[in-house]
């Protein structure tokens, strides 16, 4: 059975297990336990019936400590097992492993959001976030994530991406070039919507003097007080010019930023595998909760 102690002892099966290193893991615990009793007081506030017993009692709980808690979560969120063996791993049966998986989640994200890791949703929070960042250089791209098929057709024809050939959902991120941080995500949508009319409909506030780079699915995407870097699309039946081939380079060099802190989300399988589960809300909390994750990870790099 998976503990923090004997994890904890072993700095490499830490990381690959948590996606995080010992020193993230301690930054974040105590936000994290903070996070969990105010849950826990929420939860007896909203109790129909008064508790016949003082908290804490019954049977021991199989995740006894907030480090067993967090460590169960993200090694969730880090490989992603169906949760009859992550029940298994952490020595308790599905039920109870879905249980703790809903419970736990929102509660790594109020952690994250407590140490300003997460990243801005709100049109008003991203301006003023983007009006801190000193350099004002970004970078603004689409990442998709594979889902079950739906059953109805409405909905398959909604989801279904003719980039990726199956049905997805599309979220647009907003990253900051200098520290590949992500400082916006957009709201979850169908994998069939384009990736400029999500980023209008974010209706993003650059501070003057913002640079902004994207690739050719963002064609005439360009807000205020922006000068935008593009690649120039090949024109039909012709080729670029040289010129054009050496300034797409360079525009791509300047992007792949982008593609590192996508990657640096994925590291988290839930990110990246086809998404199982059909609880409204959940598939836009693991998108958050993995970004803010990443960015956790920008502060404490793995080779540290």
């Amino acid at each position: 059975m998976i503990k923090y102690e004997k994890l904890a002892a072993k700095p490499g099966l830490f990381k690959s297990f948590t996606g995080l290193t010992r020193a993230a893991f301690a930054e974040v615990l105590p936000a994290f336990s903070e996070a969990y009793e105010i849950a826990l007081q929420a939860q007896e506030a909203h109790r129909e019936n008064p508790r016949q017993r003082q908290a804490g009692g019954g049977r021991p709980a199989t995740l006894d400590s907030r480090a067993d808690q967090l460590v169960f979560i993200l090694v969730y969120f880090r490989f992603y097992p169906v949760q009859v063996l992550q029940g298994f791993l952490f020595g308790m049966g599905q039920p109870q492993a879905n249980e703790w998986i809903h419970r736990l989640s929102p509660v790594l994200a109020s952690a994250l959001g407590a140490k300003q890791q997460l990243p801005a949703r709100r049109t008003r929070d991203l301006t003023t976030i983007l009006a801190a960042c000193p350099d004002l250089e970004f970078i603004i791209d689409g990442t998709e994530r594979p889902i079950r098929r739906p059953q109805q057709a409405i909905a398959q024809k909604e989801n279904y991406s003719g980039k990726k050939k199956r049905p997805t959902v599309k979220n647009i991120i907003l990253t900051q070039k200098k520290t590949g941080k992500i400082k916006g995500l957009s709201d979850t949508s169908a994998g069939k919507k384009h990736d400029k009319k999500l980023a209008d409909e974010q209706d993003i506030v650059f501070p003057p003097g913002s640079k902004l780079w994207k690739d050719t699915g963002f064609q005439g995407y360009e807000p205020p007080h922006t000068t935008p870097f593009q690649p120039t699309k090949k024109p039909k039946g012709n080729d670029l010019t040289a010129d054009q081939k050496t300034e797409n380079a360079q525009i791509a060099r300047q992007r792949i930023g982008v593609e590192h802190s996508l990657a640096g989300v994925k590291v988290y399988a839930i990110a990246r595998e086809t998404f199982r589960n059909f609880r409204p809300g959940f598939a836009d909390s693991v998108i958050v909760i993995t970004c803010g994750l990443h960015n956790l990870r920008r502060d404490f790099p793995l080779t540290a």
